[in-house]
């Protein structure tokens, strides 16, 4: 009776060991999947000398475009 016992207590550990594995991986699922990708950054300031630099090259291209469009 004392093998049984064993056997049955050795079963309880692996169960124990094996429940302790499903919810680690299930707290890993859900911290993965709840926002990840989703977080929200420090918002970036751009300098009023970077913004007219952007301005300009966005005027540039689109000055191409109409010269395209008006030799075509």
């Amino acid at each position: 009776m004392s093998n049984i016992d064993s056997v049955v207590q050795q079963l309880r550990k692996a169960r124990a060991a094996a429940q302790k594995e499903v919810e680690r991986l299930d707290a890993a699922l859900s911290a993965l999947s709840s926002g990840a990708g989703k977080t929200k950054g420090v918002k970036r300031i751009l300098s009023i000398a970077a913004r007219k630099k952007i301005a300009a090259a966005q005027r540039a291209r689109w000055a191409r475009v109409r010269a395209k469009k008006a030799a075509a």
